[in-house]
């Protein structure tokens, strides 16, 4: 009896080290714009097309945009933008693109 309970002990063991073995370790999932240390920001400004090159450029500075896909068809104009901002490396993911109500045109018109 003493030998059957072992085997059955060893046996759960076994299995519960295989398992927790074989599940992805969670450092392994793809890195999110935010878990690089991204901010997610609203920005403002004009779509410009360099050629095959879309840049999004703010009253600040000119941005590269890593997904350029985004904002086709919007090129020339004033655009109201979601997306993770790196300004270290001047480089924006933008996530949504609208364009602003005449409101707040207007108001940067004003600034």
């Amino acid at each position: 009896m003493k030998t059957f309970l072992f085997a059955i002990f060893s046996l759960c063991f076994a299995l519960s080290v295989v398992v927790a073995l074989s599940q992805d370790a969670p450092n392994q999932a793809p890195k999110t714009p935010a878990d690089i240390g991204a901010r997610l920001t609203t920005i403002m400004g004009i779509v410009q097309e360099d050629g095959e090159i879309l840049r999004f450029v703010t009253e600040q500075r000119a941005w590269k945009v890593d997904n350029p896909e985004t904002l086709k068809g919007h090129e020339g104009h004033y655009v109201h933008a979601e997306g993770y901002v790196y300004p270290d490396k001047d480089l924006i993911h933008i996530t949504e693109v609208k364009i602003p109500t005449a409101r707040e045109t207007r108001e940067a018109d004003i600034k």
